[in-house]
């Protein structure tokens, strides 16, 4: 089995899934992170559903055993700094799944350390709120995750598939990873922008109102862009999203709206902006997220966070 996991990013979905991959065996998981963020780990720790966890944290600029397993789960606008901590924790064997928002943090982690390290993979589902070094949730979600070439036979996900299944860890291993990734870039254009610029929790996005009309015009925007690169969405696929919906805490927040409320820089530029650069590439018209891109940014200036 899989041992000796690091993980990069220990917001929602790090310190949830670090937890659990803890209460399997303390000694295989461990943080890696750099300056400020490993002194704040190492004193304070995190504690998930009210337990705290003393998770060992690495320096990333000293030299350690790679990992079998790398972790990303950081913002979008750290993952340049994220792919220069990990380089002391790639070696021959390593495995790196990218848990991040977004269609590109594969490519770009890839570009630096080889293509053929990755496993491809997304989360969806969690509904983790995180105050300070505090994290709950009552849905833990899945991890989507396989190779970038639909069909391909792979021992390495049956490996990670083995390792989930002992941690507890929700997951499924799809035929085509790509779509799903693409499913996922559609759920959070809609949901994390239309929360971000409305201020609704998950109660309001599960019952009919402008709020919800809203996130599914931005989510036909990914659609007709999907279409374009020939990604096969259709509105099946918003209704499997409205099941995962209907599955999440009320009370629950976007990680978006989480970080306007928090005065926290945004991932709206890999969100909106990704769709309409990709729109002006591909010829495809996308207003809705062209208004939320300005809602976002305006909210970000209140903020000084742009």
């Amino acid at each position: 089995m899989i041992g000796n996991i690091h993980i990069i990013g220990a917001g929602a979905v790090g310190a949830a899934y670090g937890a659990l991959l803890h209460d399997m065996d303390p000694r295989c998981v461990s943080f890696v992170a750099s300056g400020e963020r490993r002194e704040r780990l190492r004193k304070e720790g995190i504690v998930v559903n009210g337990k705290e966890y003393l998770i060992p944290v690495l320096d990333s600029g000293e030299i350690h055993p790679a990992a079998k397993l790398l972790l990303v789960a950081v913002k979008h606008y750290h993952l340049d700094q994220a792919i220069a901590e990990m380089k002391n924790s790639i070696g021959p064997e390593t495995i790196v799944m990218s848990l991040m928002n977004g269609i590109d943090s594969e490519e770009r982690i890839g570009a630096v350390y080889g293509p053929e390290k990755l496993l491809y993979a997304l989360v969806i589902g969690i509904d983790a709120l995180r105050q300070g070094n505090r994290v709950t949730y009552t849905n833990q979600g899945k991890i989507f995750f396989g190779e970038k070439k639909a069909g391909t036979p792979s021992h390495r996900v049956g490996r990670v598939g083995e390792l989930f299944d002992r941690a507890g860890i929700n997951y499924v291993a799809p035929e085509d990873i790509m779509r799903d990734i693409w499913w996922k870039f559609m759920i959070n254009v809609g949901i994390n922008q239309a929360s971000a610029v409305t201020g609704g929790n998950y109660g309001v996005f599960q019952q009919a109102g402008p709020e919800r009309e809203l996130m599914d015009a931005a989510m036909g925007e990914v659609i007709a862009l999907a279409r374009k690169l020939g990604i096969p969405l259709d509105s099946d696929d918003v209704e499997r999203w409205y099941a995962v919906l209907a599955s999440l805490g009320p009370g629950g927040k976007t990680s978006m709206l989480q970080d306007v409320e928090a005065g926290r820089k945004t991932e709206v530029e890999m969100l909106s902006g990704v769709v309409m650069a990709l729109g002006r590439k591909h010829g495809v018209a996308v207003p809705v997220n062209e208004r939320l891109y300005r809602q976002i940014s305006e909210l970000e200036k209140k903020k000084g966070k742009r």
